[in-house]
């Protein structure tokens, strides 16, 4: 990784600032007032990794908020693409086709988020439950020509209400974000 990506990415202690975003449902103030912010970055609508990770965000999603977290989950595609992905999660989505975010937080894609071999059993298993999901018309057809790219990183951050970084991780492959488990550990750590 080049020392000028590395500078761009945010770390603990870090402040960001203070914003209106909008979401498919409406505004939310970032930081949040009373709460912490898990802030993840996914990728395109309709990509079957990030939609597995979701749906295991959202089954837990009770547990999250009685421990104070806001949700939010932002993809590089527009809200029109976003919506018919998205209708079932119980939490903010915010789409920034234009990756403003993503520049501002420092999360970059590279091919390695596919070659990496530790992301092929999630790709793998993806695209199965999406397949199956779109059979039972549950889910539409994913576009292949994703906005923003197929080569997306994930990456978490969990802010505080005075718009502190508190914990963040950056990940090297698709698959490589924060289990619910992971996210309420550090909520308890801060």
């Amino acid at each position: 990784m080049s020392a000028l990506l590395e500078q761009s990415k945010l770390r603990p202690g870090h402040f960001i600032v203070a914003r209106q975003l909008a979401t498919l449902a409406g505004t939310i103030s970032l930081p949040g007032p009373d709460r912490f912010i898990h802030l993840q970055f996914r990728r395109f609508a309709g990509c079957p990794v990030c939609d597995m990770h979701l749906r295991s965000i959202a089954r837990r999603h009770d547990e999250i908020a009685s421990a104070g977290i806001l949700e939010v989950a932002v993809f590089h595609s527009s809200a029109e693409e976003l919506r018919p992905f998205t209708q079932e999660l119980p939490f903010e989505i915010v789409a920034d086709p234009e990756k403003k975010l993503y520049r501002e937080f420092g999360v970059e894609a590279s091919p390695r988020a596919l070659l990496d071999p530790r992301a092929w059993l999630p790709i793998l298993s993806g695209v199965l439950r999406s397949l199956g999901r779109i059979l039972q018309g549950r889910q539409p057809v994913a576009s292949l020509q994703a906005e923003g790219g197929k080569l997306g990183l994930p990456a978490d951050f969990l802010i505080n209400s005075d718009g502190q970084i508190l914990a963040c991780k950056y990940g090297a492959y698709i698959y490589d974000q924060w289990s619910v488990d992971d996210l309420l550990a550090e909520a308890k750590r801060v």
